[in-house]
This record gives structure tokens, sequence and C-alpha cells, in this order.
């Protein structure tokens, strides 16, 4: 082998081992971390038998925890695409008094322990709390009902769209906004036509993360949904309550539900999020 393929093979070396020592080591870190305890929920659930299986995980409390928890997911992580979005482009686009502030806020819900977070939503939307009380004398209650589940979804989940969108945002500049607006485009058609096109898969990136974040959320909602089985009782809390009355096949069954439904919503997130970029990169 001549010199100079020696020099370019050394030029073009990596920080990095190659791809099979790092490939393995990353399938065996996920295989250990993330699979291994997945396989054991699954396994578990087989072992039940079918007409045991299908008995506990589709009885018809639990139908309702997983309406409640895929339900109010689903609308906290709408909710926040659209606040997500408009804080996102504040803290992008304009300079204010008090930025860093607003920004160090947005991540408050990742610091925050949830369970103290939910008792402050309690304590706040409450009856007799200070935004509970006006709300429950408009006939609008918050705590211990479903609304109080999403508003506590959206707390957790807001970070997840404000960071996600907020680098694509800083990326697309001035430009090419001035360059519609040259061309006759109002401010409603360079949104939907020239800026929204480009944050769409960051903004379904943020969606799947906060979505993946309120199914699983336990701390901050099970103090203000008031957890009544069958209407504010959600699949995680249906969960611990089989454990604490040791009935491990029922939360297997449970568990083994949540996980195959919530698998296969955030494939069909993640698929809709590749065909995005894909027609971005042929555009």
């Amino acid at each position: 082998m001549s010199r100079l393929s020696l020099s370019r093979r050394r030029r073009h070396r990596g920080a990095m081992p190659g791809l099979g020592l790092t490939l393995g080591l990353s399938l065996a870190w996920l295989g250990l971390i993330v699979l291994l305890p997945l396989a054991a929920i699954l396994w578990r659930s087989v072992s039940l038998g079918p007409g045991h299986f299908l008995a506990i995980g589709f009885s018809a409390r639990a139908l309702a925890a997983y309406r409640l928890s895929f339900g109010a997911a689903l609308a906290a992580a709408g909710i926040n695409c659209g606040i997500g979005l408009l804080i996102a482009w504040v803290l992008v686009r304009y300079e204010f008094p008090g930025k860093r502030l607003a920004g160090a806020m947005v991540d408050l819900p990742f610091a925050l322990p949830t369970a103290v977070a939910g008792i402050a939503l309690t304590a706040l939307y409450a009856r007799n709390g200070w935004i509970g009380a006006p709300l429950a004398r408009l006939g609008l209650p918050v705590a211990y009902t479903p609304a109080g589940v999403v508003l506590a979804l959206i707390f957790v989940g807001l970070p997840f769209i404000v960071r996600t969108v907020e680098p694509v945002l800083a990326d697309l500049g001035h430009d090419i906004e001035e360059a519609a607006a040259t061309l006759g485009a109002g401010r409603s058609a360079i949104f939907l036509r020239v800026l929204l096109p480009e944050i769409a898969p960051a903004l379904i990136t943020g969606f799947a993360l906060a979505f993946a974040r309120g199914v699983g959320e336990y701390g901050s909602v099970i103090f203000i949904a008031g957890n009544m089985p069958y209407h504010t009782e959600i699949a995680p809390l249906l969960i611990v309550t089989q454990l604490e009355q040791y009935d491990y096949a029922g939360a297997t069954a449970i568990a083994a539900v949540l996980l195959a439904t919530s698998f296969v919503l955030l494939t069909g997130i993640n698929i809709l999020q590749g065909r995005e970029r894909r027609r971005l990169g042929q555009g």
C-alpha cells in the first residue's frame, strides 16, 4: 500500500471507532436498557394466556383509563404545538427585557419534580384556588376533571415543542420572509406556504415527544386528576393500583396494551415525519 493511500486513510479516520464496534456497543446498550425490560413485560403478558390477558387488559375500567391517557396526551400535545410554536417564535425573532428569564421558564418543567408541579396546579385550579374559583363559578371546573389531566400534560410537554422548533426557526432567518413579501405575499401566506413547511418536521418531532411524555406521565397528573375510576383515572395510575394490590399479572397486561398502543402511534408519527422530510428534500 502506497504512502499516499495510508495518509488518506489517516486523514479520514474519525475520532470514534468504526461502524462495527460502535454499532455493536449501541445495540448492546439499547438491548440491556430498553429492549430487555420491554421484552420481559411482553413475555409476562403472553404467559397469562389469551383469555386472561384480554379480560384484564381490555376490561371496562382499563379501556376508560386508556381513553383518558391517550386522549389527554393527544389533546395536550396538539395544544402545545400552537402555544410552543408561538413561544419559540417570540424567543427567536424578538429581543425584549427578560428574554433569558423567559427561556429559563420554558425549561422549568424539565427540572421541577412532577409531584411538585401537580400540587401547584391543583392548588391554583381547585374550586377554592386563585384561578379555579372564578372558573368554577362560570361552570368550568378544572381540577379533578379530565380538563385537569390535559392541563398537567400541557405543563410537562410544552418544553419539547419549544426546544425542537426553536433551532429550526433560528436557522431560517428573515431572508425567505423578505423574499416572499417582495413577491406580494401577505403575512398569513408567508407563514402557511413558506415557514410552516420548513417547521413541520421539527413540529412533528416535538409533538411526538410531548405525546410520549404525556402518555407515561404520572406524578403531575394524580394530584389534579382526582383518580376516579372510569372518569379521571389514567392508565399509569391503574398499573400502580394493580401493583399495590399485588396483582402483577393485571399490571403487566395493562402495561403491555399501553406499550403496544404507544408504539403503533409513535411509529405512525415517525412515518409522517419522514414523509415531511423527504418532501422538503425533494422540494
